[in-house]
């Protein structure tokens, strides 16, 4: 038998009625990543999802380096199969666990038994393959109390693997169990970081750009397409809008008092996302806002801006977040060499000099009461453009 792929699910032994839909999302996200890797056949089979090769030329390595990014598994493990007789148990692990045996001092076996036929029990089986581990390795002691290293048996239906240190999954929940939501994507560091955390609680995204050429350059929108596509491994596939903005900048400081600028930019920003929400089925618009960091996220500033919207929530999973977490995140992701290019995005165009912090309502709509407010609107979502990130050309 070759060697196979076990991947445990985490958060969906919680659900209860609802966890055949889980399974399902999460069975289609992992075929679809593993598609771009080779050729396998994926099962699942007692709330654990197998991954075999269907030929020599799928590196089930890669695959499990893919299998780690997408959403809903607690662990992945390459496992060697064998038989369920329990010599031939033993000479797999004395075999197949020979380099990690041989790196060790102290072992314990454990055994889990879903086929509940098998001749032993998961004590009486790990005793036994412990033991002829322990006559095969002499350097390694049996220590039941942290060991150095667990060798992991599973009698299940189809067969028996043999395995040592899992390795962690992505955790979360499969990407679209819990609908869809536009997220705000700049080219800076805390933008991705939202997308992807998100991402993990099973959302769906459609991520939107703004962008203000000749303010901002070909570069600047260069580099965040990038980022999708570093994020797509994790989100699945995207099609990222990009919202021309510089018309929209251009009336904001022709017509608005400056300390009001970046106020009633992110108003029209919150605008435009929920349009395009409502077009794309989504129930929520994500940002990327941090307490406290910069002026515009006040809680004043950030109720100046959300209040724009109707009946749609904004989520912010960086709201309470250290940066200095948001950059472990970013650098955890890949997404951080990037963010820190130094190509602008339409956030640094036209900024006050002295930002309003502590805006009232009342103050932020009498300050973009002359402009055109609709009509700016309905030209930025008129001349989206539209790139798939992640799709099958």
């Amino acid at each position: 038998m070759n060697d196979i792929l076990l991947l445990k699910p985490g958060e969906l032994f919680l659900k209860g009625l609802n966890k055949r839909y889980f399974e399902e999302k999460l069975m289609n996200n992992l075929r679809r990543r593993l598609k771009h890797v080779g050729r396998f056949e994926v099962s699942c089979r007692q709330s654990t999802f197998y991954v075999e090769a269907r030929d020599e030329e799928s590196d089930l390595d890669e695959a499990l380096a893919a299998a780690q990014q997408v959403f809903g598994f607690a662990s992945v493990t390459r496992a060697a199969a064998c038989e369920k007789d329990k010599d031939v148990i033993a000479r797999k692990a004395i075999e197949y666990l020979r380099d990690d045996m041989l790196a060790v001092k102290s072992f314990k076996v454990e055994t889990k038994r879903s086929d509940k036929r098998f001749e032993l029990t998961s004590i009486e089986l790990s005793q036994y393959v412990g033991g002829l581990l322990a006559e095969a390795y002499p350097n390694a002691k049996a220590q039941m109390h942290d060991p150095e290293l667990v060798v992991h048996l599973e009698v299940r239906e189809m067969a028996a693997y043999v395995h040592a240190r899992p390795l962690p999954g992505a955790g979360g929940m499969p990407v679209g169990s819990n609908g869809s939501a536009v997220t705000l994507l700049s080219g800076g560091i805390d933008s991705p970081v939202s997308t992807y955390l998100i991402a993990k609680r099973g959302v769906r995204l459609v991520p939107v750009h703004f962008f203000s050429f000749p303010y901002t350059s070909e570069l600047a929108k260069e580099k965040v397409i990038s980022l999708a596509k570093l994020l797509e491994p994790y989100t699945g596939r995207m099609t990222l809008q990009i919202v021309p903005f510089t018309h929209i900048q251009e009336e904001i400081r022709r017509c608005c008092p400056e300390e009001y600028f970046t106020l009633i930019m992110r108003r029209f920003m919150m605008r435009i996302a929920e349009d395009i929400a409502l077009h794309n089925d989504c129930k929520a618009i994500v940002t990327g806002e941090n307490l406290g960091q910069v002026a515009s996220q006040t809680m004043e500033a950030m109720a100046s801006t959300q209040s724009v919207l109707h009946n749609i929530p904004v989520l912010q999973p960086l709201i309470g977040m250290d940066k200095l977490d948001i950059i472990a995140h970013a650098r955890k992701i890949g997404t951080f060499e990037t963010s820190i290019l130094p190509y602008e995005d339409c956030c640094t165009v036209f900024t006050p000099r002295h930002p309003k912090t502590r805006p009232t309502l009342a103050e932020v709509a009498e300050a973009e009461s002359a402009m055109d407010i609709e009509g700016l609107v309905k030209e930025a979502i008129a001349g989206i453009e539209r790139i798939k990130i992640g799709y099958e050309c």
